[in-house]
C-alpha cells in the first residue's frame, strides 16, 4: 500500500496521559489529564505541560505557578479519562473518582496517591503557542511508590503497568525490548 500525505498535525504517539493536580490560592484542589506533556531538559529536570486557556485547571496554574504530574496505569485508566472530559467546575474529580490526595514537599497542589510517580513542578516559563499554552516547568521533587522498588533500591515503572495515549486511545506499555545502549553492548 502507497503512502498518503495527510495536513500537518500531531502524530506524535504514543505520549505518557498523566494526570496534573493543582490547586489556586484559596487552596482548592483540581486534576486535569494532559498528553500533551514531555521531558525537556535533564540538568535541571525540566518537563512541560500544553493546557488550552479555557479550562479550568488553566488559571489555577498561572494563578500559582505551580502543579503535579502524576504518572498514570492500567489501573488509572478510567479516572485518567474522566478526568480529561469531566470540568472542576462541574464536579470534584478526586472525590469522584475515590483519589487519595498526598501532601507534597514543595507545592500546594496535591499528588495522587495512586500513581506511581509524582513530580512537584514549578512553572519557569509559560510560551503562548495557539490553541495550547506550554507551561515549562522545573521539577522540584520526584515522588515514587516504594511498592515498584527492589531490595536495592532500584524502581520498576513498568511493574505499575503505565498507561500511554496515541490517537485518541489509551494503551498499556508493552513488552521490555531492550535497555539503554543495548545495541552496542559487547
Amino acid at each position: 500500500m502507497e503512502r498518503q500525505t495527510w495536513k500537518p498535525g500531531n502524530m506524535l504517539y504514543p505520549l505518557p496521559a498523566v494526570l496534573v493536580s493543582v490547586a489556586d490560592k484559596a487552596g482548592k484542589q483540581n486534576l486535569l489529564t494532559v498528553a500533551w506533556t514531555g521531558t525537556v531538559c535533564s540538568d535541571p529536570p525540566m518537563v512541560s505541560v500544553s493546557v488550552r486557556p479555557e479550562r479550568y485547571s488553566y488559571h489555577m496554574i498561572e494563578e500559582t505557578g505551580e502543579f503535579v504530574i502524576n504518572l498514570t496505569t492500567e489501573q488509572l485508566a478510567y479516572a485518567t479519562d474522566y478526568c480529561g472530559v469531566k470540568s472542576g467546575r462541574d464536579v470534584d474529580k478526586w472525590k469522584e473518582m475515590k483519589l487519595t490526595q498526598i501532601r507534597g514537599d514543595y507545592v500546594q497542589a496535591a499528588m495522587v496517591g495512586e500513581s506511581p510517580v509524582n513530580l512537584e513542578c514549578r512553572v519557569t516559563q509559560k510560551l503562548e503557542l495557539g490553541t495550547h499554552h506550554m507551561f515549562l516547568a522545573r521539577v522540584l521533587a520526584v515522588h515514587v511508590d516504594g511498592r515498584y522498588l527492589d531490595e536495592t533500591g532500584s524502581f520498576h515503572l513498568n511493574a505499575a503497568k503505565p498507561l500511554v495515549y496515541s490517537h485518541g486511545r489509551y494503551l498499556s506499555v508493552g513488552k521490555e525490548l531492550g535497555t539503554f545502549g543495548y545495541s552496542v553492548k559487547k
